[in-house]
């Protein structure tokens, strides 16, 4: 997404400015357009602040708070100056709402404000209080985003706390093989050495253990080397499309993602109607919250039918990446004019399915570790007594 300055003309004839994110000056006219306003010029904002987004937890706070308190008759002005000075919150972030309430105070609007951040809030935070704004019920929307991002919050912290085990387990792994090929096999160094002939497993394992124990800082180099490659290499976006198409075709993984995803852009989208903000504008705000370049690119053909009078399940349900599932929901919604009340029942439906998912996906991962953790102790422990067991026999063979 990009942020644009720009110059429009209402119905009225009045030339108006403002700031508005959109991912070319074809969607920033056709964002114009819908709320009657007629393009003059447009320029793109170099973005000379890298701020880091503020997590979901933190945004969910910010908005509840917006919300109780001009829900309470506070001014914006004011509420923002009380969450600026919150002395619980991080530096950072009190930083960031300190700006936004001077830039209010000179008379922006708080989404305006919101966008001058940078990356600091979501484009789907942003376009909803500026829907708000529009309305004249900020107090409801910002209430109902701090829903949003508490679910959302709470998903994020399931999909990481159940993650946990199998990384510590997959830690314990390395540390485990790496003392004893670094220092436990070594001490069989000598009685090895004194054998005629060794079994391929152990001259395997002798030739790892020695490479661990005297050429351990390359392992550590290639690792790093190996990082930092992929990192780049996924960053590029035709890599990036590759690897989020095949992320959903997986065994198991696949559906899993899918099933996220689905819950993901179910609960925007829903959150977005409700507001009031049209189908085509809920779309394109809605495919970059997605997370997967695979699926978000295939919008620009939802957008595409939906505007050449499409329904919206017909588009959707052309969508490879999502569940079946949220087109026959949107459908039912189309059908009995209960879109709004579908959307959310899917997105909770959709969000409970994942947390299922995700512990069926885990309860196959850990027996899977701890099966291939026990393969590489085993061929360790074969490979120290095979030989063991040989000259032994040798030794009995020979006063036979």
């Amino acid at each position: 997404m990009v942020r644009y300055k720009y110059k429009a003309q209402d119905e009225e004839g009045k030339v108006i400015s403002g700031v508005l994110t959109a991912n070319d000056e074809y969607e920033l006219h056709d964002k114009l357009k819908q709320d009657n306003k007629l393009l003059i010029e447009s320029k793109a904002v170099n973005e000379n602040r890298n701020i880091k987004r503020i997590k979901s937890d933190a945004i969910s706070d910010f908005a509840r708070n917006i919300g109780e308190l001009t829900g309470a008759g506070v001014s914006l002005v004011k509420a923002l100056k009380i969450i600026s000075e919150d002395e619980s919150i991080k530096p950072r972030e009190q930083e960031i709402y300190a700006s936004i309430l001077k830039l209010v105070r000179s008379g922006i609007s708080l989404s305006d404000a919101m966008l001058e951040q940078g990356d600091a809030f979501p484009p789907l935070f942003i376009n909803m209080i500026k829907s708000a704004e529009t309305s004249g019920n900020l107090d409801k929307i910002a209430l109902q985003m701090a829903g949003h991002y508490d679910k959302e919050y709470r998903l994020n912290q399931k999909v990481k706390s159940s993650m946990t085990y199998p990384k510590i387990l997959s830690v314990l792994i390395v540390i485990v093989v790496a003392i004893i090929m670094g220092y436990v096999i070594p001490q069989f160094d000598d009685l090895f050495s004194k054998m005629e002939s060794l079994p391929a497993s152990t001259t395997i394992m002798l030739g790892i253990s020695n490479f661990v124990k005297n050429k351990w800082y390359v392992i550590l180099i290639v690792a790093a080397v190996c990082y930092i490659a992929f990192k780049i290499i996924f960053s590029i976006p035709k890599v990036k499309y590759l690897k989020d198409k095949l992320e959903l075709h997986l065994p198991v993984i696949g559906k899993l993602r899918k099933v996220i995803y689905t819950a993901r852009f179910a609960r925007t989208l829903s959150s977005l109607y409700s507001a009031g903000i049209s189908i085509l504008n809920c779309l394109m705000i809605a495919r970059s919250t997605i997370g997967n370049s695979y699926i978000e690119k295939q919008f620009d053909q939802v957008i595409a039918d939906v505007k050449a009078g499409s329904n919206l399940s017909e588009a959707i349900d052309k969508v490879d990446g999502f569940t079946k599932k949220l087109s026959s929901s949107v459908m039912v919604g189309e059908e009995t004019g209960a879109l709004e009340s579908m959307l959310v029942s899917t997105a909770n439906q959709m969000e409970y399915d994942s947390e299922i998912a995700l512990n069926k996906l885990v309860s196959y991962l850990e027996p899977t570790m701890i099966v291939f953790m026990a393969v590489i102790v085993g061929f360790i422990i074969i490979s120290v007594i095979q030989p063991i067991y040989g000259s032994y026999a040798q030794i009995s063979q020979s006063y036979q």
